[in-house]
């Protein structure tokens, strides 16, 4: 069974629509933020699918796309190439191949061109957050100015 994607809003209520008919219910799902994510719904066509809530303050885009970190800092140096795997308005994700120096509360400066029609180049500080293995989850330190090509980039 395919798992459907829904975001939930701020007043934590998420939009689900059936697969089958394609009708669409607004749902309260507050209650599930601290523990189930996935549910098992019935529509009233009866048709039965599964949901991934995503409690996630910002709508996170996937990307596939090259880019360059420099790690900064009093003690850090290094850097190299990345691949960027998802990107939204409050941070980025992304792998590297092979060993790594970079560690949580590290700043880094990254580098890269979003896959818009004007390829549009980013250089954005961040600070890491998360590291799974080669996979580094990051947060834009000055998320307020994160600009018009962006904010129209995410757009789902």
């Amino acid at each position: 069974m395919k798992i459907q994607k829904s975001f939930v809003k701020t007043n934590d209520t998420a939009s689900i629509r059936c697969p089958e008919c394609s009708l669409v219910k607004n749902i309260a799902v507050g209650k599930f933020r601290n523990g189930r994510h996935t549910l098992k719904t019935r529509c009233s066509c009866g048709n039965t699918f599964l949901v991934a809530l995503d409690f996630r303050r910002h709508y996170r885009k996937p990307t596939n796309i090259v880019g360059m970190y420099t790690l900064i800092g009093t003690s850090a140096s290094g850097g190299g190439q990345m691949r960027v795997n998802n990107i939204s308005r409050s941070g980025v994700g992304f792998s590297v191949s092979g060993h790594h120096d970079i560690n949580i509360g590290q700043k880094a400066l990254v580098n890269f061109k979003l896959n818009d029609k004007k390829q549009t180049e980013l250089t954005k500080k961040v600070l890491v957050k998360s590291i799974r293995d080669n996979s580094i989850g990051c947060e834009f330190i000055h998320q307020n100015q994160i600009g018009k090509d962006l904010g129209f980039f995410l757009q789902p």
